[in-house]
């Protein structure tokens, strides 16, 4: 049964001014560029052109669909049962990451390859150093404690030549390290991003992905599907999200000079603030926290660096400054 029309806004205006998916999801152009999503597109109860957001094909097949139009990305895809992200979220953080760096730049983003970013947690998808790269140049590592993780981020790596020698995958050998075995003591890092796992326990995230399917289907679901809600690492850990990010706030002090800025996205306001507290034993020497929003969703990103002002501006001069060297030669 049709339902009157919604009048929808023209533009997300929650999402970051640079994010390329503020407006609508137009579906002519999408399907344009990834004609394999025609056959996931059809009229809704408004009579609005979508997809079936319940259904884990018809998002990865649109998330394939907005990576090949938006960012260049001929061949992406993701193995059963692995978390497919969603990309206007993901745009969302590393267009904040370039404003925090701008923060400390002269009022310029750094760009170019020269700017080395750390995914903590990869995932098999691969999407911030995609984005990242398409937006600003960036090169990128990516860490991940999962092997298959790993292997699928290597392969959208090499199946999109423009991203190769532009993004490296690290495996983590020991899962309780976040940092030791990643980063290396003389390779600077600019800066670190991280999507924590959300929950605390197994049935706490089957519950979670329960809720988003059944906030998404008017019929009752009680079984989760396999394939919308991620592999264990990415959805939940003991001690869930506030743990992880106290873990990675202790295990960063060990890298006070490879890494100028340390970021996460928290989702839980209780996290924030136990985070902020760990911070301060830390001996950070800047917290910043940047105030996020997708739909109905608000998130954040919590930064902080070691650095005192006299090593941030040498930094910056050293690394950040080069290109408006050789602009001038």
């Amino acid at each position: 049964m049709l339902k009157e029309k919604k009048e929808h806004p023209k533009e997300k205006s929650r999402l970051h001014p640079r994010n390329r998916h503020r407006e609508r999801y137009d579906f002519k152009q999408l399907t344009e560029s990834c004609p394999e999503l025609s056959q996931y597109v059809s009229l809704n109860m408004y009579s609005d052109e979508s997809i079936d957001f319940a259904d884990p094909e018809a998002v990865k097949i649109l998330n394939k669909a907005l990576l090949k139009h938006y960012y260049a990305i001929d061949n992406w895809d993701i193995p059963e049962n692995y978390l497919c992200p969603p990309i206007p979220g993901r745009a969302d953080y590393i267009h904040y990451a370039a404003d925090l760096l701008r923060s400390k730049n002269y009022g310029k983003i750094p760009t170019g390859n020269q700017i080395k970013i750390l995914d903590v947690g990869v995932g098999a998808n691969c999407v911030y150093p995609i984005i990242g790269n398409k937006e600003y140049g960036w090169s990128f590592i990516g860490s991940d404690i999962d092997p298959v993780a790993i292997g699928s981020a290597s392969i959208i790596v090499a199946s999109n030549p423009f991203l190769e020698g532009r993004i490296e995958l690290r495996l983590q050998l020991n899962p309780k390290d976040i940092f030791f075995g990643i980063m290396q003591k003389d390779e600077p890092i600019d800066l670190s991003v991280c999507n924590p796992p959300f929950h605390a326990s197994m049935a706490e995230a089957q519950s979670g992905t329960l809720r988003k399917l059944n906030n998404l289907n008017q019929d009752k679901i009680t079984e989760p599907i396999l394939n919308f809600g991620g592999q264990n690492n990415e959805l939940w850990c003991e001690g869930g999200e506030e743990r992880f990010v106290n873990d990675m706030i202790r295990q960063s002090r060990q890298f006070i000079d490879s890494c100028f800025w340390f970021t996460s996205l928290i989702s839980k306001q209780s996290t924030l603030k136990v985070a902020y507290e760990t911070l301060k034993k830390a001996n950070a020497t800047e917290v910043t926290t940047v105030p996020m929003g997708q739909g109905h969703k608000t998130s954040r990103m919590l930064a902080w660096t070691f650095l005192e002002p006299e090593q941030q501006k040498k930094w910056i001069n050293s690394r950040w400054r080069i290109q408006k060297v050789n602009l001038n030669k």
